[in-house]
């Protein structure tokens, strides 16, 4: 029986990376190139490309084989998208027509488009192809040298950098060895355009309330007049956020990746900040499409997802955030296939109390009707409302007063950053005697709160009288305590105390009052 040579690739589905294998044979008979196996357009056009890159490299090219030609992507029934199988396809048309030696293919995976010169061009995915590698135990990635350092990111793997065909081939052949891509070593930052919070000046309230919402990855709700900061509250509430851990930045770049968005540097070291448009649509904030795709939320894994003037926002849009706020991932479901993408993100909401912006202004007067209050407020749904922690209204600041106030400087940024992650240690070292493996109080269920939080006797009289007056909800009554425990946590406290349940209170009032 003839030995068919099959290469192992990578297609990207949403965010993930699946093997697939590529087969080539050669059959007598007039000539033909045929691509099988569920390709789209790019794939198909493969074969274009493939012709050229061999021709130019001074290899007999497919176009005068004057033999039936035929590349099967298996499995023959998964969709295979883009031009990642470029390299793959030339190799396997190589070996199938014995203008190369034989190598040893079962620890090789490949991945990468030809130029018509025969050079390589980027990809988008290379991170997730490692991790394939990595998962698949396959020692050898060969990607092009633009993705080499990002595919290097993954510990266990071998990644070698590729320019040209030519140079793959010598190499595979033996003639002359391409060098390995070294380990490349990330190191987490901090957002490198955020607003610093120090250039603030005024709102003491406010940047209080940001600080527990750091510590604890806290949702925000941000009410006001026009021009009282809302919009540069939630910036630098982005610069508070800590760099993000080893795992949390494979976990973004990943993301990034699938998705080519990540070509200004190989990895993505500090937390996103995502602030779309209101007339961005369900699916660029949510996800999904025809091929799905991750949404702004996605895109915001780990990091902050601003949404200013919430409601000129859809309503589908607004609502459609529900879910994923409590599990943390989002779910497209289609005809055909069914996808999860991760959403793990802070939600910082900004709007104005009336549709002029003047309600209960002190400054200037509201012109709107009472009905035209109700109904704009009415845009942000209670169920929604009752999954953000913090809810703010933001004074105005006379300008007689600003002009009075400083602004602080860098130290004040150093010395809250350096709380924000004290407080993070803190309930760190609880999940993990816990054995939770969460990173933030928000991402507690009720069972890790009935579990893991404890309060003082005054705290328990606090909290029962709270909920004796008040009307908040179950799930508000699991967040309040969430929320205290992350004040708790920034005074390093054992126990909750009745000043964190009664600060933690009074972030929710506005929900209480509704």
């Amino acid at each position: 029986m003839r030995t068919i040579p099959k290469l192992f690739s990578a297609d990207i589905d949403g965010i993930n990376a699946h093997l697939i294998e590529v087969e080539a044979d050669l059959n007598v008979g007039l000539h033909s190139f045929h691509i099988v196996g569920l390709a789209d357009k790019a794939v198909t056009e493969a074969k274009e490309r493939v012709n050229s890159a061999l021709k130019n490299c001074g290899i007999r090219p497919p176009s005068k084989e004057n033999r039936k030609i035929t590349i099967n992507l298996a499995p023959a029934d998964v969709k295979k998208t883009g031009s990642r199988f470029d390299l793959p396809i030339a190799l396997t048309y190589l070996l199938a027509s014995e203008q190369m030696r034989p190598f040893e293919t079962q620890d090789k995976m490949f991945a990468g488009e030809l130029s018509l010169d025969g050079s390589l061009r980027p990809i988008p995915g290379a991170l997730n192809t490692s991790l394939l590698a990595r998962e698949l135990g396959i020692q050898n990635v060969f990607v092009p040298v633009a993705n080499a350092m990002e595919a290097a990111i993954v510990e266990g793997v071998t990644v070698f950098p590729i320019s040209t065909l030519q140079e793959l081939v010598s190499h595979l052949e033996g003639s002359s060895l391409v060098s390995p891509q070294p380990l490349t070593e990330t190191q987490p930052t901090y957002h490198p355009s955020a607003l610093r919070i120090s250039e603030i000046k005024g709102q003491e309230f406010a940047k209080r309330a940001l600080l527990v919402a750091a510590s604890g990855g806290h949702h925000v709700l941000l009410s006001g007049p026009p021009g009282t900061g809302k919009t540069m509250l939630a910036q630098a509430l982005a610069s508070l956020l800590p760099p993000p851990s080893l795992s949390e930045t494979i976990e973004i770049t990943k993301i990034y990746s699938a998705n080519g968005l990540n070509k200004q540097a190989p990895c993505v070291s500090y937390r996103p900040f995502r602030s779309p448009h209101h007339s961005a649509s369900f699916v660029s904030i949510i996800g999904g499409g025809q091929e799905p795709r991750p949404g702004e939320i996605s895109l915001a894994h780990r990091g902050l997802l601003f949404l200013d003037e919430a409601p000129e926002f859809r309503r589908d849009v607004l609502e459609g955030l529900r879910q994923p706020i409590e599990s943390g991932e989002v779910h497209i479901a289609r005809a055909k296939k069914s996808l999860s993408f991760p959403a793990r993100f802070m939600l910082v909401i900004a709007m104005n109390p009336c549709p002029c912006g003047y309600f209960e202004d002190s400054s200037r007067e509201c012109r709107c009707s009472a009905h035209e209050i109700i109904r704009y407020q009415k845009k942000l749904s209670g169920p929604l409302l009752d999954r953000i922690d913090i809810q703010l209204t933001i004074p105005r600041i006379p300008i007689e007063e600003l002009r009075m106030i400083s602004r602080g400087d860098e130290e004040e940024d150093e010395e809250l950053r350096r709380r924000v992650q004290s407080a993070r240690l803190v309930a760190a070292k609880r999940f993990s005697r816990a054995g939770i493996a969460i990173h933030t109080n928000s991402e507690m269920r009720s069972k890790d709160v009935d579990s893991i939080i404890q309060l003082d006797s005054e705290a328990e009289t606090a909290l029962k009288q709270i909920l004796e007056k008040s009307l908040i909800s179950a799930r508000g009554y699991y967040r309040m305590l969430k929320l205290a425990q992350t004040i708790a946590d920034m005074e390093e406290a054992p126990l909750i105390k009745q000043g964190h349940i009664l600060e933690a209170f009074q972030y929710r009032l506005k929900e209480a009052r509704t």
